[in-house]
């Protein structure tokens, strides 16, 4: 999570080299810049489809233009008083769409289409004009963040795009322009909270440097966090609603009995996220697939690198495209499955047989989001029987082993070993399962909606004087419908940890963000799990905001009487309450978990 995370009270954050600012050119910049041109033509592409997508929602009512020749600014309308009346940031809602042509006489619920499309305006504004500092010259810690902006920009835009097609829809039920299915509700809510994350995982790459580059990106991208929040509070509003989970005020009323038990369930127990056939592939054995592309580094295979691999897969594949990864230890830089590389599957010959591996750290000058393994942002991501580490150890601090911010990814019978910030469940859906999971600080941390079922977690033994977080759930905003759900897992120590007799404390979690939210059901705690249970970020931050929640957990570390007193923690002990965080409601949507081939729990039976 960056320098961000490295408090003072932190032992260790003393540690963090100074950053330098080297007097050559960035060489990255230079072979980017055919990219970048085209991320630019992209960028101006998509402002000019916001413009039509402008003109579609003026059109949905008559009289949509604004009078001619009024240049004075107008007062909101009742209806934009009311819809903004719900944001979090009132004055940029009202101020915004007065701006906006067609505001003036369109009802809430046109309101809601013109709030999406003027934030998905702005995004495309902000693209096009960052690119074009492409070239200023930046040390390598710059370069980074800067990357990682405009990489999280495109993924917003893309977000954002999928997310107004879908409260447009054309009459067939496609979505406008792409020919792509509208998405439900929920979808909708999932695009939008990536979007936001997206954002502050961008201006959080900033923190601990300074200078010209960082002002003009902060310059460029002003606002764009407060305006997707506000779509957020919007739709919310509007019937879009979050997950129904539990709410922190309680803003929400609870569920029936039905929710749990019916619909989002088919006769398999499985909830309905993917198909048949990807179900099939999940369990069937290796000999049996028929991969699309095989990687062996002895050659005997379709090419020797996973990068080769990667780069082969065609882009937004409307079948699913297998790739198998014989045994072997793979470590090569940047492997990323982006955003155009959707549905697809890597398959492994199993736990610590497939290895891929890297060594980055933020001490390499780099932000914590560059620092992984493996990447994977492309929808419908999933692996399977191979093991992601990183061995940078406890002292290089943050240094990721596996990134995921794809919608829709499941994660089967996986190793992911590292020491901080190990897991990096960044954004969108997510599903473990059957996965082991090593680490010490934060190290299973990020913004997605993710469940992690039948796992074991393993706290590794830390630096002298450090306390082991399991987790670290940083939901920014109380409309993102996002979390950590923690389900019929194993809590438990190394041998190295368990020897140490308790000199090292273990907790479960920790605030990273104002309304972080984080939940263990049915798991087994060993020991070393402190008594309190959660440890503070800093001081009272987020101690009301956040919801913290135990249900049901078994094991000599899992008692409750000495548990933190926190306003944001609870112990619970309604189902229906426990039932808001399994698969079958937590990550629900678009039928696409089944079709994997996982066997999981969709409530909360064991």
């Amino acid at each position: 999570m960056g320098y961000d995370r490295l408090r003072p009270s932190e032992p260790g954050g003393s540690e963090l080299p100074q950053l330098q600012q080297p007097p050559h050119e960035e060489p990255k910049a230079k072979s980017n810049k055919k990219k970048l041109v085209i991320v630019s033509v992209v960028a101006l592409a998509m402002i000019i489809i916001s413009v039509v997508c402008a003109g579609l929602v003026i059109g949905l009512r008559e009289g949509g233009a604004d009078p001619v020749g009024t240049q004075i600014r107008r007062k909101p309308t009742q209806s934009i008083s009311r819809t903004c009346g719900k944001t979090r940031f009132p004055n940029l809602c009202v101020n915004s769409l007065l701006d906006f042509p067609g505001s003036l006489t369109a009802n809430e619920q046109d309101l809601v289409h013109i709030s999406f499309n003027m934030t998905l305006q702005h995004f495309s504004k902000a693209l096009y004009t960052t690119t074009s500092i492409s070239y200023v010259q930046m040390d390598p810690r710059v370069r980074s963040a800067y990357d990682d902006c405009l990489e999280l920009l495109e993924d917003s835009i893309d977000a954002l795009s999928r997310s107004l097609f879908s409260v447009v829809p054309s009459e067939d039920g496609n979505a406008n322009n792409n020919n792509v299915k509208a998405g439900t509700n929920q979808d909708v809510m999932t695009w939008l909270s990536a979007a936001l994350t997206n954002q502050d995982t961008c201006s959080e790459g900033f923190e601990g440097v300074s200078g010209a580059v960082k002002d003009q990106v902060a310059e460029k991208m002003k606002d764009l966090s407060e305006l997707v929040s506000n779509c957020l509070s919007i739709f919310a509003a509007s019937g879009g609603d979050d997950f129904a989970g539990v709410p922190i005020q309680n803003r929400r009323l609870l569920a029936t009995d039905d929710d749990i038990s019916g619909e989002n369930i088919d006769d398999e127990h499985f909830p309905k996220w993917l198909g048949r056939k990807e179900r099939e592939l999940l369990n069937a054995p290796v000999s049996t697939i028929q991969a699309d592309i095989i990687v062996s580094k002895d050659g005997n295979g379709t090419v020797k690198t996973i990068t080769e691999a990667i780069k082969r897969a065609p882009e937004h594949s409307t079948r699913r495209i297998i790739i198998y990864v014989r045994a072997g230890r793979y470590e090569e830089s940047n492997l990323k499955v982006g955003r155009k590389k959707i549905n697809l599957m890597f398959i492994g010959d199993g736990k610590g047989k497939t290895v891929i591996t890297g060594g980055k750290s933020v001490f390499d000058n780099m932000t914590t989001f560059h620092t992984a393994a493996f990447a994977a942002t492309g929808t419908g991501f999933i692996a399977r029987d191979m093991t992601f580490e990183n061995w940078a150890g406890p002292a290089k601090h943050q240094a990721v082993a596996l990134r995921i911010g794809a919608d829709h990814a499941v994660v089967y019978r996986c190793n992911v070993i590292g020491y901080q910030d190990t897991l990096y469940t960044h954004s969108n859906r997510q599903f473990y399962r059957e996965c082991d999971i090593y680490g010490t600080v934060d190290f299973i941390f990020g913004n997605a909606a993710v469940v992690l079922q039948n796992c074991t977690i393993y706290a590794r033994k830390p630096m002298p004087l450090q306390k082991n977080t399991i987790t670290a759930q940083n939901r920014k905003d109380p409309n993102q419908n996002t979390g950590i759900s923690i389900h019929a897992c194993r809590i438990l120590p190394t041998q190295d940890l368990a020897a140490a007799n308790g000199s090292f404390q273990t907790y479960l979690g920790r605030p990273w963000k104002l309304y972080s939210r984080t939940v263990f059901m049915l798991s087994y705690m060993s020991d070393h799990i402190h008594p309190r249970g959660w440890l503070e970020w800093n001081a009272t931050f987020a101690l009301d905001t956040l919801y913290y929640g135990e249900y049901m957990n078994y094991g000599p570390g899992a008692a409750v009487g000495q548990r933190v007193r926190w306003p944001g923690f609870r112990v619970i002990t309604s189902e229906i309450e426990a039932g808001k965080f399994t698969v079958g409601q937590f990550i629900y949507g678009s039928a696409w978990l089944p079709s994997t081939g996982v066997a999981f729990l969709a409530g909360l039976q064991v």
